[in-house]
């Protein structure tokens, strides 16, 4: 495997592959934030690529890969300063990595690279060649930076100020690991509320909506530190009725857990995720056009096109995506989809990889997993289907509630009553439509059969005794 199982105080062991290790970060050289000073003309040359913002380091340079063997690089029992890169999904414990990155308001500091990344979402590329000249002249040598997609339009003092408080948070997480032991956390990021703020205020938001006083005051306090143009944004909500009722918020959260998504023009996708994989299958659905087949498809593809990314975004889905579109026969319109899919994940902050239409009509794609999912979030694994999504029909329980009807008679000769215990359903089902069938058994086994409706939803219960 190349990995390490790594305890860092949580149920589950970390797990760090070869080429997330970076042996010697914690003996780092603290780095003064008075460099940020010197002339563009001093500073080094650095790997310089466009970047997809994400925050955990695995997402963004491309780190150089070491061939030695983990095992001639970690021993057992050494303490190693690491971060959490993903969560733990399902089974799996955390991802972790010791190439640190720590994001800021406007910048992410990478102090394991020289590494210099703008955002993707800057397309302007006369702005991104101002914000490289401006970090490249502050940053201190062999640091590395990703300039965020907030940036656009600031000054040199307003990433100034950013790349300071980071610099200065590393040292203070650098100076925390000389003095405790593992396993022991030495930074945790900004708690849910500011961290929204921090990342997902931008220009473009035209409120931030708070039902809470203390948490009200909070978000205006930090909005003031990094750009008090935003707080007059920030409204408190204070009317009888509750917010997420206000805002139709429980509504929308059924719906993002709904297997069948309707598009406006009557059609649908269907969005099924396994642990392996996550299929989404567009179908016209009460949608017939107006013209021919092809004009239909496409308008639906097109439709489901921005409505898949959505989604996505919504549910938080990651890994390995199939999409089904609607088979169009024009090669043209297929381009025309794919060009709107294409454009319509350039807005999603997570990074993706998008392949083109298979010979089978199928999209491949991959997004980048480092949380859980909605469903995983909110909902937990059905104690009937044991998560399949299905159950056996009322008729199977009971042709097989009449299967062990005569297993127990063969089993205990001497009885003289069989009991069974079934749900209402069941219960029902023998009693009605299998009467005759029950009738008979009675007849064969020389017993009383009794039926016996029990509580709950679970349809496969089923208990067959003899008295």
């Amino acid at each position: 495997m190349q990995a390490a199982f790594v305890d860092i105080g949580l149920p589950k062991a970390g797990f760090l592959h070869v080429s997330d290790f970076y042996p010697g970060v914690e003996e780092l050289p603290l780095i003064d934030a008075g460099q940020m000073d010197r002339e563009v003309e001093t500073a080094p040359p650095v790997a310089e690529e466009p970047s997809g913002e994400q925050l955990s380091p695995d997402e963004a340079p491309q780190f150089p890969i070491h061939h030695d063997p983990i095992e001639d690089r970690l021993s057992r029992s050494d303490e190693i300063l690491v971060q959490v890169a993903k969560e733990p999904l399902g089974s799996k414990g955390p991802r972790i990595t010791s190439h640190i990155s720590l994001p800021g308001r406007y910048l992410v500091y990478l102090p394991t690279t020289n590494h210099l990344g703008v955002s993707r979402r800057i397309d302007d590329e006369e702005e991104r060649q101002r914000l490289r000249d401006i970090v490249l002249a502050l940053k201190p040598p062999g640091a590395g930076f990703i300039i965020r997609t907030v940036c656009v339009g600031l000054s040199r003092g307003e990433l100034q100020a950013d790349m300071r408080f980071l610099i200065e948070l590393w040292n203070h997480i650098l100076k925390r690991s000389e003095n405790v032991s593992g396993p022991c956390q030495l930074h945790y990021d900004m708690d849910l509320t500011l961290r929204s703020i921090r990342d997902l205020f931008t220009p473009d938001v035209t409120s931030v909506v708070i039902d809470r006083a203390v948490d009200h005051q909070r978000i205006l306090e930090f909005v003031d530190s990094f750009d008090p143009r935003l707080r007059s944004r920030v409204e408190l909500y204070e009317a009888p009725e509750p917010l997420f009722d206000q805002y139709g918020i429980e509504q929308a959260i059924s719906r993002a857990l709904e297997r069948r998504v309707w598009l406006k023009s009557g059609g649908y996708i269907v969005i099924d995720q396994t642990e392996a994989l996550t299929t989404i299958d567009v179908n016209t659905g009460r949608y017939v056009g107006k013209h021919n087949h092809e004009e239909t498809v496409l308008k639906t593809n097109l439709e489901a096109a921005r409505e898949i990314v959505d989604q996505l975004r919504l549910r938080n889905i990651g890994g390995i995506i199939i999409v089904d579109f609607i088979d169009m026969m024009d090669p043209a319109n297929q381009q025309r989809v794919m060009d709107a899919f294409d454009a319509a994940l350039k807005q999603d902050k997570m990074r993706s990889n998008i392949l083109k239409i298979s010979e089978l009509g199928l999209v491949e794609m991959t997004r980048k997993r480092t949380r859980a999912s909605l469903p995983q979030l909110l909902t937990e694994t059905c104690p009937t289907c044991d998560g399949r999504g299905r159950v056996v029909s009322v008729t199977t329980v009971a042709h097989d509630a009449m299967r062990r009807i005569r297993e127990v008679a063969r089993a205990a000769p001497e009885a003289t009553r069989i009991v069974v215990r079934a749900s209402a359903a069941v219960a029902a089902f023998l009693c009605d439509e299998e009467s005759a069938a029950m009738d008979r058994l009675e007849r064969e086994t020389s017993c009383r059969v009794t039926v016996e409706p029990v509580d709950g939803s679970d349809i496969t219960r089923l208990d067959v005794r003899a008295l």
